[in-house]
């Protein structure tokens, strides 16, 4: 309980049983989809959301089940409320966004589409994966029905750990029935929250994990910011002077992501050579398919570089003259 209430105060939210743990946030995410009433209905979602909510999205739309809208985001790196206003119809039941691209980091205009979403009396699901414990992400600021997230990034919880807010009023059917300790003489699942979503064992060590993330984020979350921001921008700034790196995104509303590529390179391949440096970086499509066919990197890939809290200027330099090392190899 103490973990809910932490996560609850994160949130400023009131009702900490509003809050259900799940496995990660694949799996909020499929609770919220798989738990509304959308086959008959239209869904919008957009190229920047992530494989855990295109592909359940995609999948009912394969079926028959939902129609689907995917939007493109601009040059700027965001869906508009205009684009999503121009994309509702009269049966759209569900539009989800992600609050940041996890390939470009470009932040979203959440809340004038929550805003737009609850005129309409359209359920606003929010994949908060990248900016839960980074960015303010307040429900009601943003008109949220559902915010999903996961522990083990901006929260610095371990991995395995996540979970699903749900506006009052808003009742899901869990896609997942069994033992939850409460009304066990019932053969029925329980109505209670967060028990209705919650059946199994929860993963109890990670929770507790969690809350020590949340509770480090309470004690320095201003500093955790401004740092992470300042690393980010020096990374691009130094990225972005060096011949032969092509960088994606845009260059401020961001988070933490600084996405590229060395020209020559696959993104395998950099960040391979970076890895054996001692970089730790990411390559490939990062679960995001159709943000690579917007960017033209689908081939190819990106390497995604994070900075966090725990990096130094000096890791970044040294990141920044690893990265234009390759570069100049690739060119000879």
């Amino acid at each position: 309980m103490r973990c809910r209430e932490a996560l609850a105060e994160l949130l400023r939210v009131d009702d900490p049983e509003r809050i259900v743990f799940c496995f990660n946030c694949t799996d909020a995410l499929n609770l919220a989809i798989r738990g509304l009433p959308l086959v008959g209905g239209h869904v919008v979602a957009t190229a920047l959301d992530h494989n855990a909510s295109l592909r359940p999205l995609c999948g009912m739309a394969a079926r028959g089940e939902i129609a689907l809208d995917v939007l493109l985001p601009g040059p700027d790196g965001a869906v508009s409320r205009a684009q999503v206003e121009r994309a509702l119809r009269p049966d759209t039941q569900l539009v989800a966004l992600s609050h940041a691209s996890n390939v470009t980091g470009a932040l979203q205009p959440a809340a004038e589409i929550g805003a737009l979403c609850r005129e309409k009396g359209v359920c606003f699901l929010l994949d908060a994966a990248q900016t839960l414990g980074i960015a303010p992400v307040y429900p009601e600021a943003l008109c949220a029905d559902l915010i999903a997230f996961p522990g083990h990034k901006g929260l610095l919880g371990p991995m395995g750990t996540g979970g699903l807010w749900i506006r009052p009023g808003l009742t899901l059917r869990p896609y997942r029935e069994g033992g939850t300790g409460s009304r066990s003489d019932s053969p029925l699942q329980p109505d209670e929250l967060p028990d209705r979503y919650e059946s199994g064992t929860l993963n109890l060590p990670g929770i507790a994990g969690l809350l020590e993330g949340v509770r480090f984020l309470q004690a320095h979350g201003d500093e955790i910011r401004l740092k992470e921001e300042a690393l980010t921008k020096k990374l691009r700034n130094s990225l972005s002077q060096l011949n032969g790196v092509s960088l994606y995104g845009p260059t401020d509303n961001t988070v933490g992501i600084v996405s590229f590529n060395v020209d020559g390179l696959r993104s395998g391949e950099t960040a391979d050579a970076l890895n054996r440096a001692g970089v730790g970086m990411r390559a490939g499509l990062h679960c995001a398919p159709l943000m690579h066919r917007a960017l033209g990197t689908l081939e190819t890939g990106v390497v995604r570089a994070s900075p966090g809290f725990f990096n130094t200027e000096a890791e970044i330099e040294r990141t920044a003259w690893f990265v234009e090392t390759l570069a100049k190899a690739s060119r000879a």
